[in-house]
C-alpha cells in the first residue's frame, strides 16, 4: 500500500528533465582577421548561441572594431570582446580558432599564448592557416607538452567568396575521435570537413593540392596561349579541353583567357579570385614539405619561378593568379 502512495506521489512532483538544465558557456578565441579570418569570425559569432561569448585579437585593431560595429548591427549571435592579446583572448576559451599568413606568425602567436600563465582546461585549438607540416606538427607538440589541451590543423578552400558565403570546405589534420568534437565548429564557418589523417595531414592535404593547382594554371595558361597562336578561337579550344585529357579546374572554371567563362577573374581584368602571392607562399610552401619528405618534384622550381618573375610586373601584381596567362605573352594587357 506505501509502495502504491509512494509511486502517486512521484507522479504528481514537477520533473527537472535536461532541458531544464542551464546550458553551459561556451568561450571561443578567434585570432587572425584577415579577408579570410574576418569572414569567417563573422559567420562563427552569427551561429553561435547569444550565451555564448568569443573574444577576439588580430594586430589591426581597425580590423576588431569593424567586427565589433558588424555585430552590434546584427544584434544576434554570441557576444564578442575584444583582446588587447591572443593570449587575453584565449585565457577564457574552451577552443581557439587561428588564421594567420605564415608560418612564423603562427609559431609566434602560438608562443605568446603559452608563454602566458593560463587555468588549466582542456582546451582545442584549430589552425586554419596554411603553413607547413613540419612548424604545425612543432607547434602542436608545444600544446600538448604545455597540457593546456589539442592542436589541429584544418586549412581550408574557397578563398573569400566560401568564406563570406559559409561553404568552405576544411581539410583537417587531427586524430579521428576528435571529429565528433571538432566538425560542428568548423561547419559553422563552412560547408564540408574531410578528415584527412593524423595531426598535420590537413595540410599536407591542402599543399599536395594547391601543388597540382599550380602546376595546371601555368600549364591551362601555355596550351591555350600556344592554341590561340595557331589560330583556334579561345572558346573552340576550352571547349575541346573541357572534355578531353587536358581538362581540369583552371582549364574549366578559372579559364585565363577573357571571355572563355564569364565568371573567370580574366573577365575583370583578373581581380579577386586566388592572388598570385597566396600561390606563390603555397607553392613555397610544398616545396619545403616536399624536401622534409624526400619527395622529388621536378616541375616545382620551374613553377615557382613563374610565379615569382609574374608577380614582379605591375601588370600582374595583386591580381589573381590565373594573371600568369598575361605573363605569358597571352591577351596583352586588356
Amino acid at each position: 500500500m506505501r509502495l502504491v502512495v509512494a509511486t502517486r506521489l512521484v507522479g504528481l512532483l514537477p520533473r527537472r528533465g535536461f532541458a531544464s538544465t542551464a546550458r553551459r558557456l561556451d568561450q571561443y578565441a578567434f585570432i587572425g582577421l584577415g579577408q579570410m579570418g574576418y569572414q569567417m569570425a563573422k559567420n562563427l559569432q552569427s551561429k553561435l548561441k547569444s550565451t555564448d561569448k568569443m573574444s577576439i585579437f588580430d594586430i589591426n585593431p581597425e580590423a576588431m572594431k569593424k567586427l565589433q560595429n558588424d555585430v552590434r548591427a546584427a544584434s544576434s549571435g554570441a557576444k564578442v570582446e575584444l583582446a588587447p592579446s591572443a593570449w587575453a583572448a584565449s585565457k577564457e576559451a574552451d577552443t581557439v580558432i587561428t588564421v594567420l599568413p605564415e608560418p612564423q606568425h603562427v609559431q609566434g602567436v602560438y608562443k605568446s599564448i603559452l608563454t602566458g600563465t593560463l587555468p588549466s582546461k582542456d582546451r582545442l585549438f584549430i589552425d586554419c592557416s596554411t603553413i607547413d607540416p613540419s612548424t604545425s606538427r612543432k607547434v602542436a607538440s608545444s600544446v600538448a607538452d604545455a597540457g593546456q589541451g589539442t592542436f589541429v590543423d584544418a586549412p581550408m578552400s574557397g578563398g573569400v567568396v566560401g568564406a563570406t558565403a559559409g561553404t568552405l570546405t576544411f581539410m583537417l589534420g587531427a586524430k579521428a575521435e576528435m571529429m565528433s568534437r571538432i566538425e560542428p565548429t568548423l561547419l559553422l564557418m563552412g560547408k564540408k570537413v574531410l578528415h584527412c589523417g593524423e595531426q598535420g595531414a590537413g595540410l599536407s592535404a591542402k599543399l599536395a593540392n594547391n601543388y597540382l593547382l599550380a602546376l595546371n594554371n601555368i600549364a591551362t595558361a601555355e596550351a591555350m596561349n600556344l592554341g590561340m597562336k595557331w589560330g583556334l578561337d579561345p572558346k573552340t579550344l576550352a571547349g575541346v579541353i573541357n572534355v578531353s585529357t587536358g581538362r581540369c579546374w583552371p582549364s574549366e572554371v578559372n579559364n585565363p583567357v577573357k571571355g572563355v567563362v564569364e565568371t573567370a577573374p580574366a573577365g575583370r581584368d583578373y581581380s579577386g579570385g586566388f592572388g598570385i602571392s597566396l600561390m606563390k607562399k603555397d607553392l613555397r610552401l610544398a616545396i619545403v614539405a616536399a624536401q622534409e619528405a624526400g619527395a622529388k618534384m621536378a616541375l616545382a622550381e620551374t613553377a615557382l619561378g613563374v610565379y615569382e618573375a609574374a608577380e614582379k610586373r605591375d601588370e600582374c601584381k595583386g591580381r589573381d593568379f590565373s594573371v600568369v596567362y598575361r605573363y605569358l605573352g597571352g591577351g596583352g594587357k586588356e
